[in-house]
């Protein structure tokens, strides 16, 4: 599934919206959250999980091709935890 297929699903929901309009809004509500990243905050939705910032340490791995000893930088990445409700209905 991706942006067009969830616009097209909000289309079916609501007679009353056009496939632009929840295109906009499907497009401003993965902005958001991006932005919140951005910033470091913590995005909640109830019912569907929190989208967190979390800090990933520098660390040494080993390039797989030639078997050397690199050092990998520190990061930060956008972890997603799911609320109890959507494992839920995931897991039947």
């Amino acid at each position: 599934m991706n942006t067009a297929d969830i616009a097209e699903a909000l289309v079916a929901s609501d007679d009353k919206l056009t496939k632009t309009q929840a295109k906009a809004i499907v497009d401003g509500v993965f902005k958001a959250i991006a932005d919140a990243a951005v910033k470091g905050e913590e995005v909640s939705i109830p019912g569907f999980g929190k989208f967190k910032v979390q800090d990933k340490p520098a660390r040494t791995g080993r390039n797989p091709a030639t078997g050397a000893t690199i050092e990998i930088a520190a990061s930060k990445k956008v972890g997603f935890t799911p609320a109890k409700q959507l494992k839920d209905a995931v897991n039947g």
